[in-house]
């Protein structure tokens, strides 16, 4: 099962193919999601929100919690057995919010689901250890960055600056600003650790 999480993020403007997914919408995502794409289900405690969506939630959670509105749809998805979960609307807005986004893909990939952010600028990708394919352009920038630990990259296919048994430490920038050299994808293989793959998506 395919998940999309809809956050109260930055609204995103592209369009979302939501057809073999199921849709989750946080709260005040309902706001730019509604007419957009196809939602089955709400949650959150809808202080952004200030009024109950369509469909209506099946709890409506208390603002004082100890996880944010898109943990519960993490959480929420997990229980649905997804096997992939993309997140749209985490970007942009406050930057705690983002960086706890990210984590929340950590917390995903680490259940071993496949998971993604989308945002305008960027997506944004999870990954564990084995082989992993990206789909772009010529020309974009990638940069990887472990998370949650150091990481060891065996090889890459497509990239400008090869990635051959390559560590990535926690705490180091080594990984940012790679090139593609070829359209349609690239690829790597991780070997060990998590590591997050931001495909810039601005004019190349």
């Amino acid at each position: 099962m395919n998940v999309i999480i809809l956050l109260n993020g930055e609204p995103y403007t592209g369009a979302i193919e939501a057809e073999n997914a199921y849709v989750i919408c946080c709260d005040g995502a309902y706001e730019w999601a509604k007419g957009k794409v196809k939602i089955d289900e709400t949650i959150g405690d809808f202080d952004s929100l200030g009024y109950l969506p369509d469909p209506p939630p099946r709890k409506v959670y208390p603002c004082e919690k100890d996880e944010t509105d898109g943990e519960l749809a993490v959480d929420r998805a997990l229980e649905l057995k997804a096997d992939w979960v993309v997140i749209y609307g985490g970007g942009g807005g406050r930057e705690d919010h983002f960086l706890g986004n990210l984590h929340l893909l950590y917390k995903i990939c680490k259940e071993g689901v496949c998971a993604a952010m989308i945002a305008n600028g960027a997506h944004i990708y999870a990954c564990k250890e084995g082989e992993h394919r990206f789909p772009c352009k010529k020309g974009q920038t990638v940069s990887l960055l472990p998370f949650g630990g150091d990481a060891h990259i065996l090889y890459s296919d497509g990239l400008k600056y090869p990635l051959n048994d390559l560590k990535l430490n926690y705490g180091s920038t080594r990984g940012i600003s790679n090139l593609t050299e070829r359209g349609e994808e690239f690829s790597l293989f991780v070997k060990r650790g998590y590591v997050l793959v931001i495909i810039n998506q601005r004019e190349v």
